[in-house]
């Protein structure tokens, strides 16, 4: 997440961090200010 937002505008806002199961999600938010959650999670089919 961090080299994603870097040279962006972009501020972190909540380190990733796992959730358990092997989830994990972050936050940052962009030049407007608005909030993104960035997750994962190995068990989630999205098929």
């Amino acid at each position: 997440m961090e080299e994603a937002r870097e040279g962006r505008g972009a501020l972190l806002q909540k380190p990733a961090k796992e959730h358990g199961m092997g989830s994990y999600s972050g936050y940052f938010s962009d030049p407007d200010g608005f909030l993104w959650e960035v997750a994962w999670n190995p068990h989630f089919d999205l098929t």
